[in-house]
């Protein structure tokens, strides 16, 4: 099933797609796309409903974030064997972990904020999921089981805040706006294999990542049986996966967003982003 969250920011009401591609309202049957009814008997119980059942939802409502009330929003760096080649980096032992503020967390096609002083703000397609089940401890054979579903993430980057300004990589992943997510929760069932999906990423119509998951050097079962040793994950914890090669950084001379700009990004069989990008309120 394909699952998503429309209406206002920080109201979004709960709703899936039907065979054709309509938009069908879940408010009836859930609260939100969050938390407890992102455990497996839950969205088994909503993937039996017939969608033909539901209110079809008219109009081009805003689409929201495709998972609500985030509790960790992680992501790996350095996960493509291209793109550290292009940053000029090893490959590490094992996955770099780094955190993203649950504030930037917006929805596919909101606009993206350049932030005060920056020089730097760049471009990332990834792969991502939302944790489904508990997981303390998996083995990798285990791990994919504790997945709700896959989604489409853009870790947008301040690069001089991530590399020069001391700390850790947050600074630079946190501003607001710097996290759109979905536009779909697509369930496992209907992805496959998440390490056979191709993603790219076009600024301004030009072609800037052209990538597949199979070049990622840690899996999806890799990570979360490695996060799942250092702290639980819950039910509707968010992990990006890393990105392909293609970044403004890496672009010789560098390349880095601007007021105007648009970003088109997608991963197969997990829908479309777009985002214009303005500079700072």
């Amino acid at each position: 099933m394909k699952f998503l969250r429309y209406g206002p920011a920080g109201a979004e009401k709960p709703g899936m797609l039907d065979a054709s591609g309509g938009l069908r309202d879940l408010s009836a049957h859930v609260m939100d796309l969050a938390g407890i009814s992102l455990l497996p008997q839950s969205l088994a119980a909503l993937a039996a409903l017939d969608p033909e059942d539901l209110p079809l939802v008219h109009g081009t409502p805003r689409i929201g974030p495709c998972v609500g009330a985030v509790g960790k929003f992680l992501a790996i760096g350095l996960n493509y064997a291209d793109h550290a080649a292009e940053a000029g980096m090893d490959l590490p032992q094992e996955p770099i972990v780094f955190s993203k503020a649950t504030s930037c967390i917006v929805g596919p096609n909101d606009d993206v904020e350049i932030p005060r002083g920056s020089t730097a703000t760049d471009w990332e397609v990834e792969l991502g999921f939302v944790i489904g089940k508990k997981a303390k401890y998996v083995t990798e054979a285990e791990a994919l089981n504790h997945v709700a579903g896959y989604c489409v993430i853009n870790d947008v980057s301040e690069r001089d805040f991530q590399i020069r300004r001391s700390g850790q990589w947050i600074k630079g992943k946190s501003a607001d706006t710097f996290g759109p997510i979905g536009p779909w929760l697509v369930t496992p069932d209907e992805v496959g294999d998440p390490q056979d999906l191709a993603l790219y990423l076009d600024v301004n119509g030009v072609r800037r990542q052209d990538g597949t998951t199979r070049t990622m050097h840690f899996t999806v079962a890799q990570i979360i049986a490695h996060l799942s040793q250092f702290m639980t994950l819950h039910p509707g914890d968010v992990i990006a996966t890393g990105t392909p090669p293609g970044v403004g950084m890496g672009m010789k001379p560098p390349l880095y967003l601007k007021a105007g700009d648009v970003m088109e990004l997608g991963v197969a069989g997990l829908g479309v982003q777009r985002q214009q990008v303005r500079g700072s309120d």
